[in-house]
């Protein structure tokens, strides 16, 4: 890997603008080749509580400088995310897998956050209320809520984080963070920027670890943390939940999801085909917003399944660095054998695969872009996320039909259809139970729109203005003898 900025490429925590050795470390590797880029100092408990020690300090300035302050440090972390996209990217498909193109579309995309909460911060208003009374004047104001720990995947490591860090900063909070061990380097990466962006001493703090459960436990439970932001499984988000009880902490929570993609009968099946190839097989369908379930309606099943099949077939498949590669490799052992295991329940029960189903020739955790129709609600599949290059077919009669089918599921983060009727799409998207619906379009996340899900995927919202008001609290103030 051969970076222009090499001071990019870290391998010790982050904590209070000093780089943390540990006493130990772990290997990062390339999910493509296998091949070790870098072993890492693994923090624990000591690291993990200097990281919030450190950043319990800072808040008592951070908080209190200027927005136009804050926000000029952060346009400048912005520009230098821009500048150096391409060392970025390089770093990002090598320790995580997304081919180079995927990889340069994710560091536009998580500076974008940096960019919008810059200009955000400055637009967090108060209010007026009227008063009840003469003698009283009444009135709001929004401060930080205090030290915030983010937890973040491995799937998004620059985008995952910028999402998070970003309205938290800006809204003068300080940070913890907690990268997956599978792809701390971007982390670490930000870091190295944020500090030549001019940030003080233990504002951003990144705990690099392999002791996942020990780290969450402390920061979901330590008094100096106000706010814990946490993507990731529904399973550990419970766990999350349950221990950040014990000292009331504010929880955003963006957890599983098992998003259909309906393809209604008068859709126009060229831009259906194009948005569901864009929603399922990007990031090699490692995505918590990925098509998990493709619904589509009988009378249609056939010109549609034909383009479609067609489409996946043109994908290809190899190490990110590679030219045109469309479909990189998944995150590690356990990926794949997820995927085999739904594949091999859902043959089991009656499912049929049409295309790929098997290990791709590219490498071990590669995986063939894969088509399963006669797919079943009692399938596995259409339970659990995916998260691999597999499309499974459902199909359905009526509107409601696909309403009903969509819902059946204690998820609701994404939902996508397809539909050229006006009447059907207000239909639609009121009944669907989801957070997020993607109309004639597979990629549906901006920083100026809101991301979050309902039922157990989750709440709290991150990107758009909504997403700042998380990591603020609002004072009421009410003014007496004023007669």
């Amino acid at each position: 890997m051969q970076l222009s900025n090499t001071n990019l490429l870290q391998q010790h925590s982050f904590i209070n603008n000093e780089w943390v050795a540990s006493s130990s470390r772990f290997p990062v590797d390339n999910p493509a080749t296998g091949e070790i880029i870098i072993e890492v100092s693994d923090a624990g408990e000591a690291e993990t509580l200097q990281a919030i020690n450190a950043a319990a300090i800072a808040f008592k300035t951070w908080s209190r400088i200027t927005a136009k302050e804050r926000s000029a440090i952060m346009r400048k972390w912005f520009e230098l995310m821009m500048a150096n996209t391409d060392d970025l990217a390089l770093l990002l498909t090598s320790e995580q897998g997304k081919p180079l193109a995927e990889a340069k579309g994710e560091v536009a995309y998580g500076a974008s956050f940096i960019e919008w909460y810059a200009e955000e911060c400055k637009r967090v208003y108060g209010e007026t209320i009227p008063t009840p009374s003469s003698t009283k004047r009444m009135m709001t104001i929004k401060q930080p809520i205090g030290v915030v720990a983010a937890i973040t995947p491995w799937n998004f490591p620059i985008a995952m984080i910028t999402r998070k860090i970003a309205p938290a900063l800006a809204a003068g909070c300080t940070v913890v963070l907690k990268p997956s061990k599978d792809t701390p380097l971007c982390a670490l990466a930000l870091a190295y920027l944020a500090k030549e962006a001019g940030f003080p001493k233990g504002v951003l703090n990144i705990v690099a670890t392999t002791a996942t459960g020990e780290v969450g436990k402390i920061l979901t439970t330590h008094p100096f943390i106000k706010k814990v932001s946490f993507t990731g499984s529904t399973e550990v988000g419970k766990v999350l939940m349950e221990q950040s009880s014990s000292t009331i902490k504010k929880l955003s929570l963006e957890l599983g999801g098992n998003a259909p993609c309906i393809i209604f009968d008068d859709a126009d099946i060229e831009v259906a085909v194009k948005g569901t190839i864009a929603t399922k097989y990007r990031n090699a369908g490692q995505t918590c917003v990925c098509a998990n379930r493709i619904l589509v309606q009988q009378n249609i099943y056939g010109r549609f399944m034909e383009a479609y099949t067609k489409a996946v077939a043109e994908l290809k498949v190899g190490n990110g660095l590679e030219e045109h590669v469309f479909i990189g490799p998944l995150i590690n052992e356990a990926a794949i054998n997820k995927v085999k295991r739904l594949l091999f329940d859902a043959t089991e029960k009656g499912a049929t695969v049409t295309m790929g189903g098997q290990q791709h020739e590219a490498g071990e955790l590669f995986f063939e872009p894969t088509i399963v129709t006669n797919c079943t609600t009692e399938m596995l599949l259409s339970q659990e996320e995916i998260f691999g290059p597999v499309s499974s077919v459902f199909v359905f009669d009526t509107e409601q039909d696909a309403v009903e089918l969509s819902n059946n599921t204690v998820y609701g983060l994404a939902a996508y259809f397809f539909s050229q009727d006006i009447n059907r799409i207000y239909r639609v998207m009121e009944q669907l139970e989801y957070g997020i619906i993607g109309v004639n379009e597979g990629i549906i996340s901006h920083a100026e729109a809101p991301f979050g899900g309902v039922k157990q995927s989750g709440f709290g919202k991150e990107g758009s203005f909504y997403g700042m008001e998380d990591y603020l609290v609002v004072k009421y103030v009410c003014v007496g003898g004023m007669g």
